[in-house]
């Protein structure tokens, strides 16, 4: 069950990717909610979890991408990383 809500938590973060690839309008508040989820998440690394690593650095890129228009690759990047761990999650 944990699983699927961690995965659950991949699939909003990579959809908030997508939608700052594509240009849709963003609710700061859900990316926030997106960059808390996936940092707290991230925290697995101190227990030996190298894949919670890249949570980390997508929490910050979201963050970033708050101030900053990234360039698309560093968006593209996690957003497919993030939604082939969701949906593995659910398989």
């Amino acid at each position: 069950m944990i699983v699927k809500i961690l995965g659950g938590i991949d699939l909003a973060s990579a959809l908030a990717f997508l939608m700052l690839i594509f240009g849709i309008n963003v609710f700061t508040q859900f990316i926030l909610f997106c960059a808390g989820l996936l940092f707290l998440k991230g925290m697995f690394i101190l227990q030996g979890n190298i894949l919670s690593g890249f949570d980390l650095v997508a929490s910050v890129l979201l963050v970033l991408s708050i101030f900053f228009a990234l360039p698309s690759i560093l968006l593209w990047i996690p957003a497919f990383f993030l939604l082939a761990k969701g949906l593995v999650s659910f398989v």
